[in-house]
């Protein structure tokens, strides 16, 4: 199969995180499929080179872990399962570090848990950790912290971890590489009557109930977890695709066009993040001056040099009304410091942070990606409801 090229169905992505189950990766021994990732990670560089920025999201350390400790195919008690994955992380980790500096680029790996996704703080701290990757060239390959996460804080499966990483990456597509060609109506493997679905708009009730539970035998998450994933996914603004992973090149194939089930996105990342923004209630405002308004409509970020006033109680990431100098709401971010940190800073150039705080900090107060300002009619109608 020739290598990606004219991007075909990628055509037009930006983001794209590839999430990659444990039985693509690791062998029925316990080893790494080397063969299989190095094409996998050729069809990443050719997408790289074509201008798409990626991530991976991928399984592996538990079961390559396991093989090296002797564990076997049975089920895992907790603790061995955290020390079969910290054996396993350091082959996994290798095998992508080898694979992508094949093809010239550097691997980065990031390991989170639950409750990295749900924390504000964490989530934001992850999130400008990702860009900054990517910004550097490098290629996040992402992957649960399994050996420190509890049952509480696990996610289970990497279905539902990608989606999140999808979100928090800003990411306009999420590729899952599975077992399976995408949805069917029911489990092919026990219906022949079953017919697959190469599209879906909306997740209905009904497409919920046409998701099985089975998985292969070193996989964690069934077509459940997918739906699952692509729920979180597409609220978000990410488009999702399901598709069979064991193939010598799964991204060119996808791009050419081959079986798999596409979930919609309503909307763009940057749309459904808005959106979200938008709907938060505030904990805090802060207003600027003429000129800062005259910017942040011109698309830029809010800094501290336009900030006259802060009120309010609220903490890095927590969402704040933008007023203008007659205190009319203009938008809405969410905040780049703490209340206390912003009031310090406020009416002081950027250059100035260190000095004032004590040690180096972000250039925007609200940053352009974390904020929405309102047009004429959204605000009238805003003044009108309050």
């Amino acid at each position: 199969m020739a290598p990606v090229s004219g991007l075909g169905r990628l055509a037009g992505r930006r983001r794209i995180v590839v999430k990659i189950g444990s039985a693509l990766l690791v062998d029925a021994e316990g080893r790494a499929r080397e063969d299989w990732l190095a094409g996998l990670v050729a069809d990443m560089a050719a997408l790289r080179a074509g201008g798409v920025q990626l991530l991976a999201v991928s399984s592996g350390a538990i079961a390559l872990g396991r093989g090296v400790l002797g564990l076997g195919q049975g089920a895992l008690t907790l603790e061995r399962a955290q020390a079969a994955a910290a054996v396993g992380q350091q082959r996994l980790s290798a095998a992508w570090t080898a694979a992508l500096g094949a093809q010239g680029l550097t691997a980065a790996q990031v390991l989170l848990t639950l409750e990295d996704t749900q924390n504000r703080r964490r989530y934001l701290n992850g999130r400008a950790t990702l860009k900054a990757l990517i910004e550097l060239g490098a290629v996040p390959v992402v992957n649960e912290n399994d050996t420190v996460a509890t049952d509480e804080i696990r996610y289970g499966d990497n279905d539902r971890l990608a989606a999140r990483v999808a979100l928090m990456a800003g990411a306009d597509l999420l590729v899952l590489l599975s077992d399976v060609d995408g949805l069917y109506t029911a489990n092919p493997r026990h219906d022949p009557a079953a017919r697959h679905i190469p599209e879906v708009a909306a997740i209905t009730p009904e497409i919920e109930a046409m998701a099985g539970d089975a998985g292969s035998g070193l996989a964690r998450g069934g077509m459940r977890t997918k739906v699952l994933a692509a729920k979180t996914a597409t609220a978000g603004g990410c488009a999702m695709a399901v598709m069979l992973g064991d193939q010598p090149r799964p991204l060119t194939a996808l791009a050419e066009g081959c079986r798999a089930t596409w979930f919609r996105a309503a909307e763009s990342p940057a749309a459904a993040r808005k959106q979200w923004i938008a709907g938060m209630k505030p904990l805090g405002t802060v207003t600027v001056d003429a000129g800062a308004v005259a910017a942040l409509e011109r698309g830029r970020s809010l800094l501290p040099a336009g900030v006259t006033a802060v009120t309010g109680r609220f903490e890095r990431g927590d969402p704040v009304a933008v007023l203008a100098p007659e205190g009319t709401a203009i938008g809405a971010g969410l905040a780049g410091y703490r209340a206390e940190e912003a009031r310090a800073i406020a009416g002081a150039q950027s250059a100035r942070i260190e000095e004032i705080l004590g040690y180096p900090g972000r250039a925007a107060l609200v940053h352009r990606d974390d904020l929405v300002i309102w047009d004429g009619a959204e605000r009238g109608r805003r003044a009108a409801a309050d």
